[in-house]
């Protein structure tokens, strides 16, 4: 890494992140380590597991903050860090709800159709 690019990320209360590279592979790895305790046939693991692989390893295999953010294509690095720390909330919420098992009673029977 080039060392710090910017004084400010110009976003109200959004610091720059002087390690962006181990924040984000720590992070990942956290998301990563929830997602390995979901049942692998569930919705959620599988498509947020293919996506923070996929954004690892970019962020692996970038050095350059300011090349990895026009690769990851999803704002400034610090709001690339802040999706990934909303994700791993979110991720553990998911362990708490448990979407992925039946529903506990039958839902209405036209829950589902819009106009009624």
């Amino acid at each position: 890494m080039a060392g710090v690019l910017k004084k400010t990320t110009g976003l109200v209360g959004l610091a720059v992140c002087e390690t962006p590279h181990e924040r984000l592979r720590i992070l990942y790895a956290k998301i990563l380590g929830v997602l390995d305790q979901i049942p692998k046939n569930a919705a959620y693991r599988k498509y947020t597991e293919q996506i923070t692989n996929e954004r690892l390893a970019t962020v692996k295999a970038e050095p350059d903050v300011k090349k990895l953010e026009d690769r990851l294509q999803l704002g400034q690095i610090e709001e690339v860090i802040l999706q990934a720390e909303n994700e791993l909330s979110l991720a553990r919420k998911m362990m708490q709800w448990k979407p992925w098992e039946p529903l506990v009673e039958e839902p209405p029977a036209n829950q589902w159709k819009w106009p009624i």
